[in-house]
C-alpha cells in the first residue's frame, strides 16, 4: 500500500516539474531571440552610420559648387533626351518646350528679361558707352511746359528736314545748364571712387628709386619709424657719428 502511494506521489512530482522546466527554456529562448535581434540590429545601425560617414567625407571632398554643377549636368542630359524623342518622332523641340512652360515660369522669365539696364559685364567700350547712355537719358524729365512753348515757338522747323536752317539757334535755359553741371559733377565723384591708386604727394620726400621701393619704405617705415627717426635726422644734418 506505501510503496503504490510513493509511487503516485513520485509520478505527480515528475509531471509538475516539466511544466517549470518548459517555461524556464521558453523565457530563455524568448531572451536570446531579443539579444540576437538587438545584436542584429546594432550591426546594422553600425553599418548605416558607417556608410553615412563615407558618403559625408566624400560630400566634403567635392568642389563647394558641385551639387550646382551636378544639377545643370543633371539638366543638360534630360535636355538631350528630349530633343532625341522630339526628332524621332518629328516635333520641334523649342515648341514642346514652350509648350511645357507653366504661366508662373513664363511670367517670372519675363520679368527677367524686362529687368532695368541689366550689366552683362564688361565686353566692349561701345557696349559699356551704350549702357551709360541708356542710364542717363532714363533719368531725364522731360518738361512738357517747356516743349509745348518750344514747338508753337518753331512751329513747322520744330521737326527739322534737310532744308531746316534752325541748326545753332537754340539757346538752352539757365535751369538746363545748372543741371547737366550737376550731373557731370556726380559722374566725375563716382569716376573717381573707381580709381585704387594713392593720390601722389609733392612735398614728400623722395627716399626712393622706382614705385616698388616706395611701397617697401613705406612698409619699413610703417613699423620701424619710430625706432629709426633720430637715426634718419642725424643723416639728414650730417650730425650722424
Amino acid at each position: 500500500m506505501s510503496a503504490a502511494l510513493k509511487t503516485k506521489w513520485t509520478a505527480s512530482d515528475t509531471t509538475d516539474d516539466e511544466p517549470a522546466e518548459t517555461t524556464a527554456s521558453q523565457k530563455r529562448e524568448e531572451r536570446l531571440r531579443k539579444f540576437r535581434e538587438l545584436h542584429f540590429k546594432r550591426n546594422e545601425a553600425r553599418k548605416l552610420n558607417h556608410q553615412e560617414v563615407v558618403e559625408e567625407d566624400k560630400r566634403l571632398k567635392l568642389p563647394s559648387n558641385w551639387e550646382a554643377k551636378k544639377a545643370r549636368l543633371e539638366y543638360e542630359l534630360m535636355v538631350d533626351a528630349k530633343k532625341k524623342e522630339c526628332a524621332e518622332r518629328g516635333e520641334d523641340y523649342e515648341r514642346v518646350k514652350l509648350l511645357e512652360i507653366s504661366a508662373e515660369d513664363a511670367e517670372r522669365w519675363e520679368k527677367k528679361k524686362k529687368k532695368k539696364n541689366p550689366d552683362p559685364g564688361f565686353s566692349g567700350y561701345a557696349e559699356a558707352q551704350l549702357r551709360q547712355y541708356q542710364r542717363l537719358t532714363k533719368q531725364i524729365k522731360p518738361d512738357m511746359e517747356s516743349y509745348e512753348r518750344q514747338r508753337e515757338e518753331y512751329g513747322e522747323d520744330f521737326h527739322p528736314t534737310s532744308n531746316s536752317l534752325i541748326h545753332g539757334t537754340h539757346v538752352p535755359s539757365k535751369e538746363a545748364i545748372n543741371r547737366m553741371q550737376e550731373d557731370v559733377e556726380k559722374q566725375i565723384e563716382k569716376r573717381s571712387k573707381y580709381s585704387r591708386r594713392r593720390a601722389y604727394n609733392d612735398d614728400a620726400d623722395i627716399d626712393y628709386i622706382n614705385e616698388r621701393n616706395a611701397k617697401f619704405n613705406k612698409k619699413a617705415e610703417r613699423f620701424y619709424g619710430k625706432y629709426t627717426a633720430e637715426i634718419k635726422q642725424n643723416l639728414e644734418r650730417g650730425t650722424a657719428v
